[in-house]
């Protein structure tokens, strides 16, 4: 299939995406004005059935739909051919290329109706417009001077943040954003940068060169950022047609086919365990090999231009399937969920109302009181359920807090072994040399903050997997609290109205479950972002957000910076007393590990010490957001059902209501709530047969 027939389609799915998408918000938003019209018409009627949640959870959901994009994150190191990847995506020659890590910016690619470039600083700068042309010029330096800079760890554009590229693109138009990223780092900013955006994407484009098969700085980069993470990651193996430019004689197919085979036995090496899906392998849809420079010279002499053989088509149709139907299934079936929960709890309290219309004030006081105890059961329920999340929250913050003073404390017993396989890559003798001391020592000082990198890295992912399986705990207990919740309301309904709860037809076990209940067990979320999960395998927020990164927490920038003076100095200063030639190169380097060890030994107790409260923090904070949703959500659940009965008694008591108008007016609000829930059933029932 030509790039042409597959960028065509892609753009038809993400306009039915985009259709779908404003249909849906526009359901929930007509749902939200109906409950506020008949809230207020309440006032000089039998009274507020209470939905203030039930209005501010549609018109959320409403706005986060209608502003609803794909956001895709491009990742790469340099010189990987991530700019002229978009440009080719583009077809223009829009973005600056071969730009180093360190001084590219954070570039976010839009729709916009005009072609134009605004870049943001950090520095109360305003915001400054230019054009594409000025934009590369001003934002493009020499590798060398790259390179420069990253050695000293300066940033090329210090007071810049981001820029916001704007372009009247079709795919940009119909609802997808691009994240390019300034590259694969190891500085604490970079990292908290990066996984800010990775923690709020859809999917990943993690950009790799054909000449240069994973890198050590590749490999380390998805060990500890993109592992067991649940996102989703396209690999794009750049520069595919310059393995046949590489051989001696490029037309030997047999070469060829030898040369391809290596590089993809490489590739499928490093790459496979990063595409599992529930335990079966979908590499063939999550690996490109493509020619970007071939697809973007074609684009640019013909927009039109049939990119055959460049590898676009097949990657396009695997983005296009989990895009439009994955991701856009799973967004359209939770703002189903909050139709379905909003138009149960309207139907229910419009059945309680009803027959509590014919009850004088007496009476009606005597059933209020009737059910108190039962309102007092759903305190109970609630600070059961709250107390379990602040057991878990105590367990598990100290737990962790624990379990990182302890990591701490023992990397000194596997350093001399973890750490040869980052020492430089420079002949240790160049340390006696004063000219050339200066560039060991710094690159002793990056292969020292790699390690602590990576040592960090691997105690984080271990703590994820913990705090996904603590919110796990949590999401199956809110399953229960739930249910013993929804047999209580059940039980105040049948006292007031003397009648049995019936539910809905075709209502499931989930729709009984309380709102509350719901979002404490992810069932829908109003987070917009990642959507790299949903949420998380419990709750209906990211928790990882409020965490983003907890190599930052715990104080990695005050680790590596400390350590480097207090360990790395005094290592210095031994290797320099040593002499010319007392040890050959080998032992040199064994000594240099004994030397580091012995200095940073002295300074773990410390940074354990001192980094101990702030991980139990953070920990606390992530469980403690939570408890306050729930425990908000319980609250105004109980509030709005006892409102309900206060407001009915306070009409009541203020003059006579008028029963057939009244039963009329609720009657047609239960309908219309119904129909317009439906609308949303079948669009998104609609959708489902299209995309199958």
């Amino acid at each position: 299939m030509s790039y042409q027939i597959e960028s065509n389609k892609f753009i038809n799915d993400l306009d039915k995406v985009a259709k779908v998408r404003g249909a849906i918000a526009d359901s929930l938003a007509e749902i939200a004005a109906t409950l506020t019209r008949s809230e207020t018409e309440s006032d000089t009627k039998s009274g507020r059935l209470g939905l203030e949640r039930e209005i501010g959870d549609l018109t959320k959901a409403s706005k986060n739909l209608s502003q609803g994009v794909f956001r895709l994150l491009v990742l790469g190191d340099m010189k990987r051919g991530k700019s002229t990847f978009l440009n080719a995506l583009i077809g223009e020659n829009l973005l600056p290329s071969d730009v180093n890590p360190c001084t590219a910016l954070l570039t976010v690619l839009r729709y916009g109706s005009e072609k134009k470039v605004t870049v943001y600083f950090n520095d109360n700068t305003a915001p400054e417009t230019i054009d594409f042309k000025s934009f590369k010029q001003r934002y493009t330096i020499d590798p060398a001077e790259a390179k420069r800079l990253e050695a000293e760890k300066k940033q090329a554009f210090p007071n810049v943040d981001y820029a916001v590229v704007e372009y009247p693109l079709p795919l940009l138009q119909k609802g997808v954003e691009i994240v390019d990223s300034p590259g694969l780092n190891d500085t604490e900013a970079r990292n908290e940068l990066s996984l800010g955006y990775i923690n709020n994407c859809h999917a990943i484009l993690f950009v790799l060169r054909a000449s240069q098969p994973c890198t050590l700085g590749e490999r380390r980069y998805l060990e500890n950022y993109i592992k067991d993470r649940g996102l989703t990651v396209f690999f794009l193996i750049n520069a595919w047609d310059q393995v046949k430019e590489s051989l001696i004689d490029p037309d030997d197919a047999e070469e060829l086919a030898a040369a391809e085979d290596r590089l993809r036995r490489v590739f499928h090496a490093n790459l496979a365990e990063y595409c599992q899906l529930e335990g079966q392998s979908i590499y063939d849809e999550r690996v490109f090999e493509l020619s970007s420079i071939q697809a973007l010279r074609r684009r640019i002499k013909n927009p039109d231009a049939s990119l055959e053989g460049t590898g676009f088509s097949p990657f396009l149709g695997a983005l296009n399937t989990f895009l439009t139907k994955e991701r856009a299934i799973a967004e359209f079936r939770q703002a189903r969920t909050l139709a379905r929960q909003t138009n149960s709890y309207v139907r229910e309290a419009i059945q309680r109302r009803i027959p509590l219309l014919n009850e004088n004030v007496q009476a009606l006081k005597e059933k209020i009181s009737s059910v108190e105890p039962e309102f007092e059961q759903l305190n109970q329920i609630r600070d059961r359920f709250q107390n379990e999340i602040r057991t878990m929250r105590d367990q598990k913050a100290s737990s962790i807090a624990n379990s990182f003073r302890d990591y701490i404390l023992g990397l000194g017993d596997t350093f001399e072994t973890d750490f040869l396989r980052y020492q430089p890559d420079l002949r240790f003798l160049d340390f006696l040399s004063a000219g050339k001391r200066s560039a060991f020592e710094q690159q002793l000082a990056k292969a020292f903050e790699q390690y602590v990198t990576d040592k960090l890295a691997a105690w984080t992912r271990s703590v994820e997997k913990e705090m996904d399986a603590a919110f796990l705990q949590l999401s199956m207990s809110a399953s229960k609290y739930g249910a013993d919740y929804t047999n209580v309301t059940d039980k105040i309904s049948e006292k007031l109205t003397g009648q049995k709860v019936k539910a809905a037809i075709g209502s499931t076990t989930e729709d009984k479950s309380p709102a509350w209940a719901k979002w404490a067990m992810g069932l829908f979320s109003l987070a917009r972002g990642n959507l790299a999960g949903v949420a998380m395998a419990g709750a209906g927020f990211d928790w990882q957000n409020i965490l983003l990164n907890l190599i930052t927490v715990a104080g990695i920038g005050a680790l590596i910076t400390a350590a480097t003076g207090m360990v790395l100095g005094p290592v210095g200063l031994g290797m320099l007393a040593l002499g010319v030639g007392v040890f050959q190169a080998d032992q040199a380097r064994k000594e240099l590990v004994k030397a580091t060890k012995k200095e940073l030994v002295k300074y773990l107790p410390e940074v354990a010490q001192q980094q101990w409260q702030p991980v139990y923090n953070a920990i606390k904070e992530c469980f403690e957001t939570y408890d306050r949703e729930v425990s908000e959500r319980v609250n105004d659940d109980i509030q709005s059902r006892k409102a309900e009965l206060d407001n009915l008694l306070k009409q009541k008591e203020a003059y006579e209501i008028n029963r057939e108008a009244e039963l009329a007016r609720l009657k047609t609000l239960e309908a219309t709530v119904a129909s317009e829930s439906q609308d949303i059933e079948t669009v998104y029932q609609e959708f489902l047969v299209a995309v199958s």
